[in-house]
């Protein structure tokens, strides 16, 4: 196995005790030497990193979840992709398995070093393999334990990607692979808060521009008690979009509530009486 790769753990496992999962798969911002040594400048700076999305979810030891952290960059590989690598919105815009452009559609890699299928194969099984694996135990162990699992996939990004969607995305993004991750009722007392937040000024929406990734239509399957719903939410809401990526506190607190408030929403629903 490629050691450069494996030089750090791929994830970090909080075990809860109540009947859900929040996922982190892109938080990660570690990239082996190695590989470091062959990006560009930018790149190095992991740009489109889901940033301080453990800060934003600080509630959720609170509340008693089990949460799942990646530790490595989307740059070496992104965890919410199907491990082929097939393209998740046909027709549009994305990103790859291992990706070789930016959001901004920029270079990832120096020409010429970008990873061939071998070193892509040998990151998959380095660190996407793993966290995968480690999701799928846990929400087999809290579904054993409770009869339900609740699955809350975490991501952020950009409020403004020309790449990826015009204008300006809805602050609070909810996705359900169209309906197939989780069941209606789940959903519609998650959007319920969502569309509350309009009174604070945020914008929502469920499966817009985004449905959910790999993660939430993989392991979301309600008719096995497993139900998943992602939460895409525009950076600007919490955070400075542009470098240096500061967390705002000030700003974080208008929409923080709201976040927690779906999630203990989702978890109101499945939570055994």
């Amino acid at each position: 196995m490629n050691t450069s790769i494996t030089d750090k753990p791929a994830f970090i496992l909080r075990e809860g005790t109540v009947p859900l999962l929040i996922s982190m798969p892109h938080v990660g911002t570690h990239v082996p030497a190695g590989i470091a040594a062959r990006m560009t400048d930018e790149a190095r700076h992991v740009p489109d990193t889901d940033w301080h999305l453990e800060t934003l979810y600080d509630f959720a030891d609170e509340l008693g979840a089990s949460v799942l952290i990646a530790t490595h960059s989307r740059y070496v590989v992104d965890l919410n992709r199907p491990p082929d690598g097939s393209s998740l919105y046909p027709g549009q815009s994305v990103t790859g398995l291992c990706p070789v452009d930016t959001f901004d559609d920029t270079p990832v890699y120096l020409p010429g070093q970008e990873p061939d299928d071998q070193e892509v194969q040998a990151r998959r099984e380095a660190v996407w393999r793993p966290y995968h694996e480690a999701l799928d135990r846990e929400l087999t162990r809290i579904r054993t334990k409770h009869g339900v699992a609740a699955l809350w996939d975490a991501h952020s990004i950009r409020s403004v990607l020309p790449r990826f969607f015009e204008g300006k995305l809805p602050d609070l993004n909810l996705g359900t692979g169209k309906g197939s991750s989780c069941d209606d009722r789940v959903v519609q007392a998650v959007l319920k808060v969502a569309k509350t937040a309009e009174q604070g000024g945020y914008t929502a929406v469920l499966n817009g521009r985004f449905t959910g990734g790999y993660i939430t239509r993989h392991y979301g399957r309600p008719a096995q008690n497993i139900h998943a719903i992602q939460l895409e939410m525009t950076q600007s809401s919490y955070m400075q979009e542009a470098l240096p990526f500061d967390y705002l506190p000030a700003t974080a607190a208008g929409i923080k509530p709201y976040v927690r408030g779906m999630v203990e929403a989702m978890l109101a629903e499945l939570r055994p009486v």
